[in-house]
């Protein structure tokens, strides 16, 4: 008998574990009934795990996967070449990523509980950032619609980098910015911890998941920018959405889990990490489903093509 002696450091039984967890887990996607949404053959890539918690991930129109690492105040960017990269550092401890039709990457700098709006060129614009004489609790997420107004979301999550320990506003809301008006205004307060949010393409429906309640709405955007039309989509909260050309929803928390456009659930992914923040598509073709879970940031080939 042949004695084996196998190495013993850190990052050797990091990466045993997640390839023990993906052998595990994948073959369960035909039982998921996620056959026609992951690719043929598809496996969870770690494409990195040198962070202390990624969130907020948004693509470009050229398909490169910008995400935050909050704790250490930088956003960073995975380029289509495979390539990882500081895009900005301070970034006001940003979490939520979007980028819009014009290629501004809006993010929820909750350093200072402001919405910053940073161009190609790395120039910083703040919007507002008070409501009603209090500032925001700590804008969270947030989602760009067609026709420029962005909807962000207000929980309260204490950060250890804030002096405040209670939350400045009374009611955890969704606010939307008008910056043609450069006013902002609540448009739902209904909810108890309103994180994760999503709107469609059209610019005709949001999803907002509230964290506590462990439920997510869908909303109808009348055309002042106003909600109504309250609707439960699903028994899950998400901390953060993303949402693909067939309408279909994807909520993060355990994994990634993914939901039709009628709110059934239709299976989940499983990531080796215990917690799943966030997810975008990205790459040229946008058909690669990218996850920021604690210290990584992930990638999965898909079938369907992400909204944006």
């Amino acid at each position: 008998m042949k004695t084996i002696f196998l190495p013993k450091n850190r990052l050797y039984w990091k990466i045993v574990t997640i390839n023990c967890l993906l052998a595990i887990s994948f073959p369960a996607f035909a039982q998921n009934d996620l056959s026609g949404i992951i690719a043929d053959g598809a496996t969870l890539e770690l494409l990195s795990g040198e962070f202390s918690f990624t969130e907020g991930p948004a693509a470009d129109r050229d398909g490169n996967v910008y995400f935050t690492d909050q704790p250490n105040d930088r956003i960073m960017v995975w380029t289509t070449e495979g390539d990882l990269e500081i895009f900005l550092q301070p970034s006001g401890r940003s979490n939520g990523l979007f980028i819009d039709k014009n290629g501004y990457l809006w993010a929820c700098a909750d350093e200072n509980n402001e919405i910053w709006k940073i161009s190609p060129t790395k120039q910083i614009e703040k919007t507002p950032n008070t409501f009603e004489g209090a500032r925001f609790n700590g804008p969270n997420d947030l989602w760009v619609s067609p026709n420029g107004k962005v909807y962000f979301t207000d929980p309260f999550f204490r950060r250890d980098w804030w002096s405040h320990t209670s939350a400045p506003q009374e009611k955890r809301r969704v606010y939307m910015y008008d910056p043609e008006k450069g006013s902002i205004i609540g448009v739902e307060d209904s909810l108890t911890q309103p994180n994760g949010i999503v709107g469609t393409p059209d610019g005709k429906k949001l999803f907002v998941a509230d964290n506590a309640g462990s439920k997510t709405w869908s909303f109808t955007i009348e055309p002042d920018g106003s909600l109504s039309n309250k609707t439960l989509f699903c028994n899950m909260s998400s901390d953060g959405i993303t949402i693909d050309t067939d309408g279909n929803l994807y909520l993060t928390g355990r994994g990634v889990t993914i939901f039709d456009k009628t709110g059934k659930r239709l299976g989940n992914i499983p990531v080796p990490e215990s917690w799943t923040a966030n997810v975008c598509f990205g790459d040229s073709d946008r058909q690669s489903l990218y996850i920021t879970a604690s210290k990584g940031l992930y990638r999965i080939k898909m079938k369907v093509k992400g909204a944006y």
